[in-house]
């Protein structure tokens, strides 16, 4: 018989307006602290030139697809451990502890193996052969790469806590990396100290140093306060437990890599209008990981309370907590949407914009202010899904908010030559997919609650 863990925790007990709020509000300030080292990563580097910035803008793709690996692994560990510790299964949350640190090992020997394949001859391409911007980008994106097991290690680390109803613990985790980058950022870029000025192979040396710091602070934190989870490294993993983890995590990994072609496509136009575009929308990249915190951090913290309930069999906080973060998410953004919409040139002005880069990003950012309102409704029941271990919903609807429709209307008005209708196209993805992420979400989670109850012998009204 499997040892039961001795009680319910908080996910399954408290009140729901209030665990929503005590969940998601850490993650949200830990990622706001994640997207403020990034925003100042750019800041910093367009000191530089603004062939530095755009160098970045042409690694980013490279980089979501090497973190898509990392959250794949994030998400599935969190619904697959969130469940079992809502079954009170403590043999299987262990197995699935153990399966997620091998998985994260595996993803960056991939990671290496990427980077030693595609990394020059995509900089190559990108770059149109502009010697400067490649000088700038290429060391950038091979210290990322290289370095990347730190950030493996940490989104796992966070994930645990994070599914123990921990997730105060979180923002020691990412305060220590977050912290070291902001702090080796100038130093290593500008090389203050007597240290040499190594330019955007500093701000990426300064990354790779806080994501490893990160990931030694999640282990001891875990080790120390969180019991409820034990870690034991091993090669040889559950399988049962790694297929688990992977059919819920690789649906989102493989949304966030062809989110990754979205961007590689976005910088081939707007590159082919002016370099300046490119250097532009970069900045609305790294401006929009700032100004979504609030339904990252809430979409986040749905999972494991999803995940937990539904393991738990209790529908109808499932649905209290989609409404609650939902609320929570779009009032959190509405104070960004204001910035964006009122002062969008003193935003732009931190990334040291010239005259050109500010006329075409005053347009842009207030049009991407929009769309990024609109996807407040999509994430949600993306997390939702995932809580649900409903991958391949949450996929589907994220391709076509992030891929097939940007993709699509991008392509209709890209001959068009003009760059505001470009920009339109975000908005207009988010706004057709929204009806339906509706009916996907009614549908599917009636379904899937419908058959639990059949499962537990139970009763559940479901709203």
């Amino acid at each position: 018989m499997e040892e039961m863990l001795p009680q319910e925790n908080p996910m399954g007990t408290a009140k729901i307006s209030g665990l929503v709020l005590k969940t998601g509000l850490p993650l949200m300030i830990s990622l706001l602290i994640n997207s403020l080292y990034n925003f100042v990563d750019s800041v910093f580097v367009a000191r530089i030139s603004e062939d530095a910035l755009t160098a970045l803008s042409l690694a980013a793709p490279i980089q979501i697809i090497m973190s898509a690996m990392g959250l794949g692994i994030a998400v599935g560990l969190n619904a697959v451990i969130s469940r079992a510790l809502g079954e009170r299964n403590r043999k299987r949350v262990e197995e699935t502890a153990s399966a997620a640190l091998v998985l994260a090992f595996l993803a960056w020997v991939l990671v290496v193996i990427l980077e030693a394949a595609v990394m020059k001859p995509y900089f190559r391409w990108q770059s149109g052969g502009a010697g400067t911007i490649m000088d700038y980008g290429i060391p950038y994106l091979r210290i990322c790469m290289l370095g990347s097991l730190g950030m493996m290690g940490q989104w796992v680390f966070d994930r645990f806590v994070m599914a123990s109803g921990k997730s105060s613990l979180f923002l020691f985790t990412l305060s220590a990396a977050s912290i070291t980058n902001l702090v080796l950022d100038p130093i290593l870029i500008f090389g203050y100290f007597g240290l040499p000025a190594m330019g955007t192979a500093g701000a990426a040396l300064a990354t790779v140093i806080g994501q490893w710091v990160g990931c030694f602070a999640g282990y001891f934190i875990n080790r120390r306060w969180n019991r409820e989870i034990p870690i034991h490294f091993t090669i040889k993993a559950d399988t049962g437990c790694m297929a688990a983890i992977l059919k819920v995590g690789i649906p989102s990994t493989f949304v966030q890599v062809i989110t990754s072609v979205l961007a590689i496509y976005v910088n081939s136009v707007l590159m082919a209008i002016t370099p300046t575009a490119v250097a532009v929308y970069g900045a609305c990249v790294k401006i929009q990981g700032l100004v979504t915190v609030g339904v990252n951090g809430m979409g986040s913290g749905l999972i494991p309370i999803v995940a937990y309930n539904y393991g738990a069999k209790k529908s109808e906080r499932i649905y209290q907590s989609c409404r609650w973060a939902m609320f929570y998410s779009v009032m959190l953004y509405s104070v960004f949407f204001l910035i964006m919409e009122i002062v969008p040139e003193e935003v732009l002005l931190l990334f040291d914009a010239s005259e050109e880069m500010l006329a075409i990003g005053v347009v842009a950012l207030r049009i991407m202010a929009v769309s990024y309102l609109l996807s407040n409704v999509c994430l949600i029941f993306s997390s939702a899904f995932q809580g649900l271990g409903m991958g391949v919903q949450s996929m589907l609807l994220t391709l076509s908010r992030q891929v097939i429709l940007p993709v699509l209307l991008i392509a209709a008005v890209s001959h068009l030559g003009e760059l505001s209708f470009i920009w339109w196209a975000f908005v207009l993805a988010e706004a057709f997919v929204i009806p339906m992420g509706m009916t996907l979400w009614k549908k599917e989670s009636r379904k899937a609650l419908k058959l639990l109850t059949v499962k537990g012998g139970e009763s559940w009204e479901l709203v």
